[in-house]
């Protein structure tokens, strides 16, 4: 994709964008609105970073993201640019949200309803089913302060907006490690589980993940669970047309080798053989990436290469693209299918950095509710098996098609049956993509682990601390990972680059844009319901 816009002698301050993820796009549209005038840059021959589609024989794949909470968040982005969403996307409430399949062969449907979640709940543990208002409250303050009162939109990187929140944090308990908060209000192993589960959707571990991502339970029950029509991509795409529609820059094929630096200030960005001359950059790529990388090492006096290292990077995944000629009416849009073990998966994963012997999974199966996303009477899959990064050794050119092997084993056990047969195309994805493809450190698939050190000042910060004018955008930068939380990061990206071009007295940081969130939330919120 591309413009025919010329980023040059425009007169206007030049921004260029190193990835084109959501969180690059998102923050590509909020410049170009401001004035900027914007070039976004992109490895691969199409937009979309971790959110890329593949194509083959009549089937379409989500290769990344596959779900959208929050809404209003998105739509944010669009009303800053003085358009509508929906002018670009149609959006799909889902129901269930997810469905889950235990070991022992019992499930739940996971659904915003509360009455329809305590009477699942009830078949298991009526005591469980009667404490879902009293968790419900719990986690309430917390969606208020992260998502109501803006904190993953506000800039951590000097430590004010920390101090601040820490008595809130204190206050709600939201340091505490996720299953340690959920496990004091349910018994059952099948919800301590049910509401325990999100941090790894964003790269973290439950055990040790604390308790400020429960805000995501609430912000599902809140605004519902979505899917764009088409699959997530043609939210990309509507974003790629916006920005264009703008007079924003595009260009595909055109891998970033160095961010230069000058007295200390960014000065040009060097890709696909091309020199694009810049007054401010911002990397939405890998952030280890980035700064061992794109950066030179005299110009790093925080983030070293020791320090780049230091962090600790999130796992990875393994993903099957299945397209069959049988449906399978078993799968919801989103299933879980769940090992016995938990904490010890976990800990093999996280910890251990090995390949056991058994594992759980997610299957997203978008035919479920676009049809149109595989040939008639087919359907379109993947299965997502999260595994160790490539910080474990593992040899995967070796592990590869064994493993791949093993889950379509597993699911046509588990009561998937004739998958194999029924196989029309078959993708593999496995660290080693990761690494190669997106340029991840270890293969990462959702950059740094969500840990207390981690998490808000204690990320890599929005606004470089090395180089001036340097900045960071998406999964590897606050709030973190998830699709929220890489629009967020564009917000507060933008309130950064704001400050410091002088425009403070257009931005306030609780009123990103032109955007009145709770308006645009009722309106989303309305639709999931009705």
């Amino acid at each position: 994709m591309s413009s025919s816009v010329n980023a040059e002698n425009t007169g206007r301050k030049r921004a260029v964008v190193v990835g084109s993820g959501f969180g690059g796009l998102a923050l590509a549209i909020r410049l170009q609105s401001a004035g900027l005038q914007v070039t976004v840059l992109e490895k691969r021959e199409k937009i979309g970073g971790r959110a890329y589609q593949l194509k083959d024989q009549g089937y379409t794949f989500d290769m990344g993201p596959s779900l959208i909470t929050a809404p209003h968040i998105i739509e944010s982005v669009f009303q800053a640019a003085g358009r509508k969403l929906s002018d670009y996307v149609e959006l799909l409430p889902l129901d269930p949200y997810y469905r889950i399949y235990f070991h022992d062969g019992t499930q739940i449907d996971y659904v915003g309803d509360a009455e329809r979640m305590k009477a699942q709940m009830a078949k298991f543990s009526q005591r469980d089913a009667d404490r879902f208002d009293a968790f419900m409250k719990k986690v309430r303050p917390i969606y208020d302060a992260v998502i109501g009162e803006r904190l993953g939109s506000k800039s951590f990187g000097d430590g004010k907006t920390m101090l601040g929140f820490i008595p809130d944090l204190i206050r709600l308990e939201a340091y505490l490690p996720v299953t340690m908060l959920v496990n004091r209000y349910f018994k059952d192993f099948r919800h301590r589980f049910v509401y325990s589960f999100h941090p790894l959707f964003v790269g973290g571990n439950p055990f040790y993940t604390p308790s400020v991502y429960l805000m995501i339970p609430y912000l599902e029950r809140r605004g519902g669970v979505w899917f764009s029509k088409g699959g997530m991509y043609s939210l990309v795409e509507g974003m790629g047309r916006l920005l264009e529609e703008m007079g924003g820059e595009i260009r595909t094929d055109h891998e970033v080798t160095r961010i230069g630096v000058a007295g200390g200030k960014v000065s040009h960005v060097e890709a696909g053989g091309e020199r694009f001359e810049a007054d401010l950059v911002v990397s939405n790529g890998d952030v280890g990436h980035t700064y061992r990388d794109l950066v030179e090492p005299e110009h790093r006096k925080k983030w070293t290469d020791r320090k780049v290292a230091k962090l600790d990077y999130a796992m990875s995944c393994f993903l099957l693209y299945l397209g069959t000629k049988k449906q399978y009416p078993a799968l919801e849009h989103h299933t879980l299918i769940l090992t016995e073990r938990y904490k010890g998966l976990i800990a093999d994963i996280f910890d251990r950095k090995i390949v056991p012997d058994d594992f759980s999974m997610y299957l997203h199966v978008p035919t479920r509710s676009d049809p149109s996303m595989a040939p008639e009477g087919c359907e379109s899959m993947y299965v997502l098996v999260p595994v160790a990064n490539l910080a474990g050794g593992q040899d995967w050119d070796a592990l590869r098609q064994p493993f791949a092997d093993k889950v379509i084993d597993f699911l046509e056990e588990w009561g998937m049956e004739g998958l194999r047969e029924n196989l029309e195309v078959l993708h593999i994805m496995d660290p080693t993509d990761f690494r190669d493809d997106l340029n991840s450190l270890h293969g990462n698939a959702f950059a740094i682990v969500p840990k207390f050190m981690q998490t808000a000042y204690f990320r890599p910060h929005n606004r470089s601390e090395d180089v001036k004018g340097l900045y960071l955008v998406g999964a590897g930068t606050h709030p973190g990972a998830g699709v929220p939380g890489v629009f967020l990061s564009a917000e507060t990206t933008y309130g950064c680059i704001a400050k410091d071009l002088g425009l403070a007295d257009q931005w306030d940081w609780n009123e990103p844009g032109r955007v009145e969130w709770d308006e645009l939330e009722g309106v989303h919120r309305a639709a999931a319901i009705g």
